[in-house]
C-alpha cells in the first residue's frame, strides 16, 4: 500500500476496495496503531489491556468509516472513538473515578513515587520516567490531562466526553500537571539520593 497517501484518501481507498481486500484498513491500522496502542495504556492505566482496548478502538473504525462524513481529520475522528472507548473502559472498571469528592479532589490522598531502590537505580528513559509518573497518578487526574495534553481536546469537549463541568475539567488538568510535576520530581530525587549512597 502506498504510504504517500493522504489520510483522505486512504479512507477512499477503504471505501471503494472490495469487502474481502482489507490491505487499504490494514495500512490505516499500521499508520495509527503506535499512537493508538500508547494512549490506551495511558488513559486505561493498564499496559495489559490496552492491546485489547486498541484493537477494539480499530474495529469500531472499520465498522463506523461508512459514517464518517470528513467533518474532522481522521485523526481527530479516531482519537474520538479511541478516548471516549478508553474512558468506558476506566468508567467500567472504577465506576467512581469521576466522583468530585473523591480523595484525591480533596487534596487528602498524597501520592509518592514508590519507587524500589533497584528501580531507581537502573537506567531509565524519558519515556519509562512518563510511564512510571502516569501509573501512579489518580484516573481522575490522568484521564483529562491526557486528553488535554496528549490527544489535544479542548477544556470543552473534554467536560462534553467526561460529562463534567468545564470548571471541574480545569481544575482537574490544573491539578493533574502539578502531581504529574511533582511525582516526576520526587522520581528524579529518589534517583539522586539512591545514586549517591551507592558511590
Amino acid at each position: 500500500m502506498d504510504t504517500t497517501l493522504t489520510d483522505e484518501q486512504l479512507v477512499q481507498r477503504i471505501r471503494e476496495s472490495p469487502t474481502d481486500d482489507v490491505r487499504a484498513f490494514e495500512a490505516l491500522v499500521d499508520r495509527y496503531e503506535g499512537r493508538v496502542l500508547t494512549n490506551c495504556r495511558f488513559l486505561s492505566g493498564s499496559a495489559a489491556d490496552a492491546p485489547d482496548l486498541a484493537q477494539e478502538v480499530f474495529v469500531k473504525v472499520f465498522f463506523g468509516l461508512a459514517r464518517f462524513e470528513g467533518r474532522s481529520s481522521l485523526r481527530t475522528w479516531l482519537e474520538r472513538i479511541k478516548s471516549n472507548h478508553c474512558i468506558n473502559y476506566v468508567k467500567k472498571k472504577r465506576p467512581t473515578y469521576l466522583d468530585v469528592d473523591a480523595p484525591e479532589m480533596q487534596g487528602a490522598e498524597q501520592l509518592h513515587a514508590d519507587a524500589e531502590a533497584e528501580d531507581v537505580l537502573e537506567a531509565e528513559d524519558e519515556g519509562r520516567r512518563i510511564r512510571r509518573v502516569l501509573d501512579q497518578m489518580s484516573d481522575s487526574l490522568r484521564v483529562p490531562l491526557l486528553l488535554r495534553d496528549m490527544d489535544g481536546f479542548t477544556y470543552d469537549e473534554i467536560a462534553d466526553q467526561l460529562g463534567i463541568g468545564l470548571s471541574a475539567v480545569k481544575m482537574r488538568i490544573k491539578r493533574g500537571r502539578e502531581q504529574f510535576r511533582r511525582l516526576y520530581a520526587e522520581l528524579d530525587q529518589a534517583a539522586v539520593g539512591l545514586g549517591g549512597i551507592a558511590q
